[in-house]
């Protein structure tokens, strides 16, 4: 085979260890030369890998690494080298020689030849922007828990606010959890702080709060509460850091905005994780399939085997399911009339799946033409399809044993 890169090092990167080989053309200018060596993952011994590969002078590293262990030494070398970072799902040797020393030279010597497929890994600025973003998230889902757990502790209390109240953490539900943790137990004066639409509720909301609050309870309620207040400032601190990154970007998260699902916090998820454009993704389908939102191929003997989705980045993922979710409730627009089609001949779950993908092709049009979105309509689909309705309706009605003829109306 060709040799690509003449000087290169490939890089098993663990927690506290990275292997390291070297390979560089021979004294005689044949065979290759080879040299391996173990650094700790220290900042101190990555510098020293550095000056190494320096001093050898490496063109191209390759890294293979589970986890996030690869981004302090991304970080530190990607200044003086050109990186790839492998999927080691990619590059597996050969069942039953499997040792450190033979991962990073099966590493180096795929990289020597050029047979090895970089994933995308964003500049830095992205790179942060994506920590700010994923932690938002991961903020977002323990708020979530925190609310379950407060309705646990009120089912607990024989306290069925849930059942009455739409938002038990509503303005309603704030005042009289406040008053339950302040010590107060009768059901009318708890009702009576009910406001809003609400208060038309005020008997069913009297028999709802009749239960028996423990002191424990109490406590439960009054550390559950704090807690969920501390979430939500967290949140409001995080998501005014990633409006503060993302202002040059403002046309692009008002464009996504605008999507039908999308709202802003889902649009700046969006740009954090594919970027402010798409030039690293040649068309909507190898985006879909980088993201993991579009159908697998698994085809054997003439026989479709599995159509399900792949792996792919599940950040991006989650927040195009949830902007599906979404979409699939509003009225009138075509994302919704896409997702009544098809849930009902293949279910929720797939339809689902079928508009987050549809969601990620119109984002990837956007940032690539720098249009604005328009609309469809909720009956694109039926014109579209117009003669297959309606010979499907025919077909049905003749089965009933009528005759039927159609005429346009005046």
């Amino acid at each position: 085979m060709d040799v690509v890169y003449q000087r290169c090092c490939g890089l098993d990167v663990h927690k506290q260890t990275a292997v390291a080989c070297v390979v560089v053309p021979g004294a005689n200018g044949k065979q290759p030369r080879k040299e391996i060596r173990t650094f700790k993952t220290m900042t101190a011994d990555v510098l020293e890998l550095g000056e190494w590969l320096t001093m050898e002078g490496v063109t191209h590293v390759a890294l293979e690494s589970t986890g996030v262990y690869w981004k302090p030494i991304w970080n530190l070398l990607e200044s003086s080298f050109t990186l790839l970072l492998v999927n080691a799902r990619h590059i597996k040797q050969v069942p039953g020689r499997k040792t450190d020393v033979r991962d990073c030279e099966w590493i180096a010597d795929l990289l020597r030849h050029g047979l090895l497929r970089a994933s995308f890994v964003p500049d830095r600025p992205q790179r942060e922007l994506r920590e700010l973003t994923r932690y938002r998230t991961s903020l977002i889902r323990e708020r979530a828990a925190e609310h379950n757990r407060i309705q646990k502790t009120l089912e607990g209390a024989g306290i069925k606010l849930g059942d009455v109240a739409t938002d038990v953490l509503g303005l309603s539900g704030r005042r009289i959890l406040q008053a339950l943790v302040g010590g107060t137990s009768d059901p009318a004066s708890l009702a009576d702080l009910a406001v809003g639409s609400l208060r038309t509720k005020l008997p069913q909301l009297e028999r709802a709060l009749t239960g028996q609050v423990g002191a424990h309870q109490r406590f439960l309620l009054a550390q559950q509460l704090a807690h969920l207040d501390g979430l939500n400032e967290l949140i409001d601190r995080v998501s005014q850091e990633v409006a503060d990154r993302l202002g040059p970007f403002q046309d692009q998260v008002d464009r996504l905005d605008a999507v039908t699902g999308i709202g802003r916090r889902t649009a700046e998820t969006l740009l954090a994780e594919i970027g402010s454009t798409v030039d690293r993704f040649p068309s909507a389908a190898h985006l879909a399939s980088w993201t993991g939102i579009c159908p697998g191929n698994n085809e054997s003997a003439g026989k479709r085997k599995s159509g399900r989705t792949g792996k792919g980045n599940v950040w991006l993922r989650a927040g195009l399911i949830e902007a599906a979710q979404a979409a699939s409730r509003t009225k009138n627009t075509y994302l919704a009339s896409q997702y009544q089609h098809l849930a009902a001949r293949r279910g929720h779950k797939k339809a689902i799946t079928a508009v987050a993908h549809s969601i990620l092709r119109i984002v990837w049009h956007l940032l690539a033409h720098d249009c604005e979105y328009v609309d469809l309509g909720s009956r694109y689909l039926e014109q579209r399809d117009r003669q297959h309705i309606q010979q499907r309706l025919i077909r049905r009605l003749e089965a009933f044993g009528y005759t039927v003829k159609l005429e346009p109306a005046a």
